[in-house]
């Protein structure tokens, strides 16, 4: 693989500071739907997911890193395969989880399916490391949809490598 590049950028909504990124793929919106939302095709890039999403929330476990806890998502708002609002509940300490909004859009032309993913960064110093992640992640995705194996993608090519752009990105003044 060549070497990664940042491609998130801040953008300020009505509910807050967020860090956004894209991809495209040349495949129809279903399938790329299927890619982020499938637990078994999720598997292959980030974690899977178990629970009934009917019920407004399912389990979320990553699967490539090291001993992070199931997560619980809230199911905020779902228009497959356009939209997909979901809120984090990470109990890292225990007591008090950390709550974070996840945005993907989806949208179709000519073939090309355009996903935009965002997540919400409550303080721009967590973007250094939130910034790259995804980046590494969404670079997994890419890859398990072209075909090749995301093993070949490696987080030490991401981070710290790319926490530069994360910290002058989100430090400046909006």
């Amino acid at each position: 693989m060549s070497t990664p590049t940042a491609s998130g950028h801040r953008r300020d909504r009505t509910d807050g500071i967020y860090c956004e990124w894209t991809r495209t793929f040349r495949a129809p919106i279903s399938d790329v739907w299927a890619a982020v939302t499938d637990p078994q095709r999720l598997a292959r890039w980030l974690g899977t997911w178990t629970g009934d999403p009917s019920s407004g929330e399912v389990k979320f476990q990553m699967l490539f890193e090291d001993e992070m806890p199931a997560e619980r998502f809230r199911i905020d708002e779902c228009d497959a395969p356009y939209r997909l609002r979901v809120t984090t509940s990470m109990p890292y300490d225990g007591e008090n989880p950390e709550h974070w909004q996840l945005r993907l859009d989806l949208t179709e032309e000519g073939g090309i399916t355009t996903l935009t993913f965002a997540q919400n960064v409550p303080d721009p110093t967590m973007a250094e490391n939130v910034g790259p992640g995804w980046d590494y992640y969404l670079d997994r995705l890419v890859a398990a949809e072209d075909d090749r194996d995301p093993a070949t993608v490696s987080f030490d090519d991401y981070y710290p490598a790319l926490s530069e752009h994360y910290r002058e990105e989100f430090g400046r003044e909006s």
